[in-house]
Parts: structure tokens; C-alpha cells; sequence
């Protein structure tokens, strides 16, 4: 049988362990030559060691698969040009990229720092757009390509904490969907991913209170391992009428996220005032707001 990314070249970021290790290593076993993207840091981004993304290739290796190691940093245009410049180097081509590198700086909304906000959305948002536009001229010039973008449900629906993190995440799924409009004519395809997975990034959500302390107990039932699946099927031609979605893998269950639409609409021939508003407006769509609500209040059951 055929294996689902044979002779593709992928990177994935962020692959020194968790979510990212999994995928790459599924990635190799399915045929792809992967570059092992991890610069080694703490969840919060300090520090940097080779070590990890050295082990993740060395246990590509081991099973007869073809794998380099890179330990650039995604925040840094210049280095997500280096990742992608070592996919070239080492074999030739580029023909997926993961978008899975992250850092997490929680704190409440009210104590957040402009240092901790930087952090967060340097590494998700950016290095999402630095990695994915240094591999995007040799995707238009081979006429073929793939984006598989981390995204969260943090972003997607809330949770406390995490405005830097949520805000990223949610402009990922947005920089997903541009792309894929925008290179659609080159057969170019960008989706996007949620994970619910126990990692050492999920390690830092609060648990101060019982409510969340629950929520992070039944995130420890899901391994990354339930993830990589959906991603070497997203960067496999089996996906390749695909595009622009966003997916969610909870343990043994894959979601389709819904997108923004239109909820319902109210209209007056003469315009509105701010008092026809008050007295009209938000009474008639009242009924249809959205609750006030995180990820852990819309997926509230036990994993199956």
C-alpha cells in the first residue's frame, strides 16, 4: 500500500516534542523527508537547546525514515527563511509546512504585560506568516503546496488567561484563510487544525478554580498522538479538494469548526439613530447573542 505523503518534504515547527514530535514523526513513517523544526526553548520561550529536535530526528532515523534537524526560530524572518532554505538544502524541495511552533504567556487580561503579549503573538502569528511566506514563492513556482496551521479553540470560542494566545490563534485561522484564497490558482492549500492534546503547553492554563482544574484533567486523557493523523491526511493529495478549512481533534472525534456568519439582521428604511438602536436594534437581535462562553463550557463532555 502506498504511503499517505510518500517523497513529500515537510517541516514542521515547534517538533521537539508534544503535538509537533508526534506529527513529524508520523509524517516520516507515512513516506515524507522531514526537517525537525524546535529551537529547544521552555513553554515561555527561554532558553535553547538542539537537543530535542536532534532526538526527534534520531528517532526518525531509527525507523528507516529521512529527517534533519533545525533549530531556527520561527519569531524571526530570518530564521523561518533558514528553516525552509534546510528543507531545500537537505532534499531538494519544500512541499508542507506545519505551522505548529508556540510559546504561552498566561496571565489575566488585567496584568498582562506589552512583553508578554509580544512574546506570544511573535511566535504564533508571525512566525506562522514568516514560515508560511518563505515557503511560498516555491509553492507558486511548483504549482503545488500545503499549509497545516495550528489553531485553538481559545481563539476560535475563549478561555481566561490568554488574550495574547487567543488573539493569535484566532488571527492564524484568519492568515489560513487568506491564503488560501489567495493561492488557490496555484493549487496551493492552507487549513487549519485545533488540537485538544495534553502537552507541556497545557501545562500552564490556570487551574484555579475547580471548574478549570476539571477542564485540564480531562486534556490529560488526550494524547498528541490523536492529532497527527488529521495533519498527514491535510498535507496528503487525498485532501487536495481541501482548503481553507478549520478542524478540531479531540481525542477520537474530529470536528469541523464552524466560520463567521451572519446570525441575524434587523433593518429600518429611515436609518438608525443611537436610541433606535438601543429602543430596536438590540432588543430584536438580542435573542440571538452569543453566550459569554470559553472551550471548556461548549466541550464539556469526557472524551471518548
Amino acid at each position: 500500500m502506498n504511503r499517505m505523503v510518500e517523497n513529500k518534504v515537510v517541516v514542521v515547527t515547534g517538533a521537539g516534542g508534544g503535538i509537533g514530535r508526534d506529527m513529524a514523526l508520523a509524517m516520516a513513517r507515512e513516506g515524507a523527508k522531514v526537517v525537525v523544526n524546535d529551537i529547544g526553548a521552555s513553554v515561555g520561550g527561554e532558553g535553547k537547546d538542539e537537543g530535542p529536535a536532534q532526538a526527534v530526528v534520531r528517532e526518525i532515523e531509527a525507523f528507516g525514515g529521512q529527517a534533519v534537524a533545525s533549530t531556527d526560530s520561527v519569531s524571526e524572518q530570518a530564521g523561518a527563511a533558514r528553516i525552509v532554505g534546510t528543507a531545500l538544502e537537505a532534499f531538494g524541495r519544500i512541499d508542507v509546512v506545519v505551522n505548529n511552533a508556540g510559546i504561552l504567556r498566561d496571565r489575566f487580561f488585567h496584568k498582562m504585560s506589552a512583553e508578554e503579549w509580544d512574546a506570544v503573538i511573535k511566535v504564533h502569528l508571525y512566525g506562522s506568516f514568516y514560515v508560511s511566506r518563505a515557503a511560498a514563492p516555491h509553492f507558486k513556482e511548483q504549482e503545488g503546496g500545503c499549509f497545516v496551521h495550528m489553531t485553538s479553540t481559545s481563539g476560535l470560542i475563549g478561555n481566561f488567561g490568554q488574550a495574547n494566545y487567543s488573539a493569535a490563534k484566532l488571527g492564524v485561522a484568519a492568515l489560513s484563510k487568506s491564503i488560501a484564497l489567495d493561492m488557490q490558482k496555484f493549487n496551493v492549500r492552507s487549513n487549519c487544525i485545533s488540537p485538544f492534546a495534553w502537552s507541556r503547553m497545557i501545562g500552564s492554563i490556570p487551574t484555579e478554580t475547580p471548574e478549570e482544574q476539571a477542564r485540564v484533567d480531562r486534556l490529560k486523557q488526550m494524547t498528541p498522538a490523536k492529532i497527527a493523523p488529521l495533519a498527514v491526511c491535510l498535507a496528503s493529495d487525498a485532501a487536495k479538494d481541501v482548503n481553507g478549512q478549520i478542524f478540531a481533534v479531540r481525542n477520537n472525534e474530529i470536528f469541523l469548526m464552524s466560520q463567521p456568519r451572519p446570525v441575524r439582521s434587523v433593518h429600518r428604511s429611515e436609518g438608525w439613530s443611537a436610541q433606535t438602536v438601543a429602543s430596536h436594534a438590540l432588543p430584536a437581535l438580542k435573542a440571538s447573542f452569543h453566550e459569554l462562553e470559553r472551550s471548556g463550557d461548549v466541550f464539556s463532555w469526557d472524551p471518548i
